[in-house]
């Protein structure tokens, strides 16, 4: 490295990382998201529970309230964010999972590939998937199970598609933390079933206890729960649920990069 005065200056290598950091790449972040999709290809069982089961999910909510529609209407729109959330998050955890216990993770890393090359392509990559969940759960909701919503059910994609990435972010993040599948289907309870529970589902979070109300204030899935039924309610868009959508994109961004620090750690 040269000083503006001509005279040449060695690096440290402690900090040779940050000179070598590099911006993220569109070639390294395609190539990484192909990769996995085609690993995925060959995996049918995890494209079974991205794209159908949510689908069945809402075909069985529909028909189990049969004979009261209304409710459908009340919980469908929420849990038409619900599921495409826990079906990503799943499928997300247990896939990156795989790639770190195998040091696949290593050894891209070993490669000109930086994190966020590589953390963007994971995300491009089930994020593809998530489009075309939130797309089909989308559709048969409004178009074939009559769910009735006052605004556009575009209002509702989006929402969906932005739970999808959020879950799909999360599975991300805590697929450093476990060492087995097992171990990564164990955090479900722990990072969903609470955010299930206090996302106003059940009952309005007004009427909690004012300490679960505080919690659920700052969790993510509130925010998803209350930007559908925004949709559910209004005609046009409103100052509301952007600032829901806007937290719930925000929460996916930030946990992504949470992810991406996690990519420094070892796999045994």
């Amino acid at each position: 490295m040269t000083t503006s005065t001509g005279t040449s200056t060695s690096v440290p290598p402690s900090a040779a990382p940050f000179v070598r950091a590099k911006a993220i790449s569109y070639s390294r972040t395609t190539a990484t998201a192909t990769r996995v999709l085609s690993q995925l290809r060959h995996d049918p069982r995890s494209i079974a529970l991205m794209i159908l089961v949510p689908c069945v999910m809402l075909v069985l909510l529909r028909y189990v309230f049969d004979g009261s529609p209304r409710t459908f209407d009340s919980i469908g729109a929420s849990l038409l964010g619900i599921f495409p959330l826990i079906t990503m998050f799943l499928v997300t955890s247990i896939a990156t999972l795989r790639e770190r216990t195998s040091g696949t993770l290593e050894r891209l890393l070993a490669m000109p590939l930086g994190k966020g090359d590589l953390i963007a392509g994971y995300a491009l990559a089930f994020g593809s998937l998530a489009i075309v969940q939130s797309a089909l759960a989308t559709g048969l909701a409004v178009w074939t199970l009559d769910l009735d919503v006052t605004g556009s059910p575009w209002l509702l994609l989006l929402v969906a598609l932005l739970d999808a990435l959020l879950g799909t972010a999360l599975g991300l993040f805590v697929s450093a933390f476990a060492a087995s599948e097992y171990q990564a289907v164990q955090f479900m309870p722990a990072v969903l079933f609470p955010q299930i529970l206090l996302c106003g589902l059940f009952t309005p979070r007004s009427n909690m206890h004012p300490v679960l109300e505080a919690l659920s204030n700052v969790l993510p899935m509130s925010y998803a729960v209350d930007g559908m039924n925004e949709v559910l309610m209004h005609t046009d868009v409103t100052a509301a649920f952007v600032g829901d959508a806007l937290i719930v994109a925000g929460c996916a961004l930030l946990v992504l990069g949470l992810g991406a620090a996690t990519l420094k750690r070892r796999t045994p």
